[in-house]
């Protein structure tokens, strides 16, 4: 067997995107070409390392096998390059970060910003998912950096404090909901919505909270951001949720009101995680130092 760095790479992408057609897109790599290699990987092994369906993919036993190893190989090449690069003017390098939406949306790009500028030889792979699924992912070392909802469980990862916001309830003027105060989620179930593309992590977590109340999210139309959201409900198609620092700065130029979420989980401390900042690379080290500042 004799798998190269880019082989291993793909094969780890491909079972984080959960199919071939991402994998290879995240690996940068031709459809037809990532397909050739995960069965030229499967051919020198002799047995087969995905299970395919409509689906999507799954690793066999011999396939978490090789994710094990693989993650372990690119970790060390990573930190080699790493080191050889202080004899070369300076660490260069990749960070990989996971975010929910919250943090994605509304924190992270003035953060981020900051960062790179600052470290012009650095990169960062920036990618979105649930704060569990984060979690769980920052722990097995697909991602160095996590930022995660404050109330979820991450048993033995290192955290650090990152931001404050909360969601709320936008809506027309003249909307119902917009005479109240606050309102409970569950009444905001009983109204169309306007909300983010299905594979937002926010959406997901409404979509469970809702289901949790044995009712569905009447979605009339899904968007890419925030603002949209609310331009959207400003011309009455439906309510939103969104995080009041979003609501803030929207309430500014359109006619939208604000009602608070009266339910606990609307309250969002944000946090940092990593597996343990002993074995956190140079530069992953500078983002955590970064994003805490």
């Amino acid at each position: 067997m004799r798998f190269d760095l880019t082989d291993l790479r793909l094969f780890c992408d491909v079972v984080d995107a959960g199919s071939i057609t991402a994998g290879a897109a995240k690996s940068a790599l031709a459809l037809a070409a990532a397909s050739t290699r995960i069965r030229g990987m499967e051919d020198a092994l002799g047995a087969p390392l995905l299970i395919r369906s409509r689906q999507g993919i799954t690793p066999t036993e011999a396939g978490r096998t090789l994710l094990h190893h693989a993650r372990t190989l690119l970790a060390q090449s990573a930190r080699l390059k790493e080191d050889l690069s202080a004899f070369a003017g300076g660490f260069t390098g990749e960070v990989r970060l996971l975010a929910n939406t919250n943090a994605l949306t509304e924190f992270l790009p003035e953060a981020l910003s900051a960062f790179l500028a600052d470290h012009p030889q650095v990169s960062v792979d920036l990618g979105e998912k649930l704060s569990d699924e984060i979690v769980g992912l920052v722990a097995e070392g697909v991602a160095d950096v996590g930022i995660v909802a404050g109330t979820v469980d991450v048993g033995a990862l290192t955290t650090y404090p990152f931001r404050s916001d909360r969601f709320v309830v936008v809506t027309a003027l003249g909307h119902p909901l917009a005479r109240q105060e606050s309102v409970h989620f569950a009444q905001v179930l009983d109204y169309d919505l306007v909300g983010l593309d299905r594979a937002a992590s926010l959406q997901r977590f409404l979509a469970g909270k809702a289901a949790r109340e044995g009712r569905p999210l009447r979605l009339r139309v899904q968007l890419r951001s925030f603002d949209a959201v609310c331009r959207l409900v400003e011309c009455g198609v439906g309510v939103g949720v969104v995080p009041q620092t979003t609501a803030a700065r929207a309430a500014r130029t359109m006619a939208l009101a604000v009602t608070e979420l009266a339910d606990d989980w609307a309250l969002r401390e944000l946090t940092i995680v990593v597996r343990a900042a002993g074995e956190l690379r140079p530069y992953a080290k500078a983002l955590v130092e970064s994003l805490r500042s």
